[in-house]
């Protein structure tokens, strides 16, 4: 067993520096994730008792997202790389800051918060993910996800445990509150630790500075359509566990404990499969994870209680990492591939990738909010999942036409190096 530890530390080291030092700062960062993506709409839930707050709350972090990755497309002209992610790290304290200043929270304030929110992650996730493209590559992509997952999988049984035990742990609501200002606090201090860590890779702007464009290859088409699904899921599902354990298993301890269950299985899974499965297998992975995702949706709402609801975050914590463990690096080959066809660079589809995840996520967010009006609260909370997951197991075949696509297209261009027969190449084999 510690020679196999050892083995695995000797094989992170063998990665490239820059390699390391993503891997690191992103680690850092993840300790506060569970916070922003848990804790925040638990707070809005306990000073309001509204979920369509929390769901609004949500949608102005979809919109901030999209604005920001276009204005990072011009910062990166004038900032360097690293400059931009560290700021977008620290705008994630500030935005849980202007939060817990409001005396109370009405609609502006809230949208306020998830605007600064929502220019925090586009100025993180945009600068993230040219960087994960840069500095890994076909071969290493689903161990550097799968690295990655087992990190934020671990993480995210330590903190919704320790941060739900320290919110029980007051008593009376003025008590509460303070205690939310203190993580508030320790948050932004972690954010500021990651951004040291940051500045110690040699990170590079990206070369090409244009990125908007509006015609691309057909492969991207697909792939626009695939990170649509996504965003169906990702514009409901953050807020979507916080939500039904205040409904249903009651308050923040619960919500640490429900979040643990299971998890440590679920980081050692990941972490194996990124680790030795090769790129055919993504596939597989996700697919496993979509139809998980759709079993635990469906059992909570035919069960709607506690049960349910225990089985759907266990299922959850396995399906969400399966998902993002191969989606991402099927992401980053599309853009290798049409980055080489169209002489762009990889930022231009990063940022264009953003349309399709904002359509999907209003349309997921929309979902539950004409549940919500329409029907009722309850109605919304128990088939709104349910719905989005049987829609997501659309993904499954249009990920096998991007696969295919690409494995035929790809071995023509690696063999190929002059623009307009790569152009040539590509459109014959569409």
């Amino acid at each position: 067993m510690f020679k196999k530890l050892i083995s695995e530390i000797n094989h992170f080291k063998s990665q490239t520096h820059n390699f390391r030092i993503l891997i690191l700062t992103n680690l850092v960062y993840a300790l506060v994730l569970p916070v922003i993506d848990i804790f925040v709409a638990a707070y809005i839930m306990r000073n309001s008792n509204d979920t369509s707050k929390v769901v609004i709350y949500q949608l102005a972090i979809y919109t901030g997202i999209p604005l920001t990755f276009l204005l990072n497309g011009f910062l990166l002209k004038h900032f360097n790389i690293r400059k931009l992610y560290s700021t977008g790290m620290m705008l994630s304290g500030i935005s849980m800051i202007i939060m817990m200043s409001l005396k109370t929270l009405d609609l502006v304030g809230i949208a306020v918060a998830g605007i600064t929110m929502g220019l925090s992650f586009g100025l993180y996730w945009s600068n993230r993910d040219y960087l994960a493209v840069s500095v890994t590559n076909d071969g290493n992509r689903n161990y550097y996800y799968g690295l990655e997952t087992f990190i934020y999988t671990i993480i995210a049984i330590m903190v919704p445990a320790a941060i739900g035990w320290f919110i029980q742990s007051k008593t009376g609501d003025d008590q509460k509150h303070g205690a939310y200002v203190i993580i508030t606090g320790i948050v932004f201090l972690i954010t500021f630790f990651a951004s040291v860590v940051c500045f110690r890779g040699k990170f590079e702007n990206p070369v090409q500075k244009k990125y908007i464009f509006f015609k691309f290859h057909p492969l991207w088409y697909k792939l626009l359509s695939l990170a649509m699904f996504k965003g169906l899921a990702q514009g409901f599902l953050v807020t979507a566990p916080a939500m039904l354990i205040f409904k249903i298993l009651g308050e923040e301890g619960a919500l640490g404990n429900a979040q643990s269950i299971g998890a440590i299985l679920a980081a050692i899974i990941i972490y194996f499969i990124g680790r030795f499965s090769k790129p055919s297998d993504r596939i597989k992975t996700f697919s496993a994870g979509l139809i998980l995702f759709a079993l635990g949706a469906c059992l909570n709402g035919l069960l709607f209680n506690k049960t349910g609801v225990i089985v759907f975050l266990l299922l959850l914590l396995i399906a969400k990492p399966l998902m993002d463990l191969a989606y991402f690096p099927i992401q980053l080959r599309v853009i290798d591939i049409v980055s080489r066809i169209e002489k762009r660079g990889e930022f231009a589809y990063i940022l264009n990738h953003e349309s399709g995840l904002y359509a999907g996520r209003l349309l997921g967010a929309g979902t539950f909010l004409v549940l919500y009006y329409v029907v009722s609260e309850d109605f919304a909370l128990r088939y709104a999942i349910g719905i989005i997951a049987i829609l997501q197991l659309c993904s499954i075949f249009i990920s096998k036409k991007i696969i295919a696509q690409g494995d035929k297209i790809a071995p023509e261009i690696e063999n190929t190096t002059e623009p307009k027969v790569l152009e040539e190449t590509a459109a014959n084999l569409v």
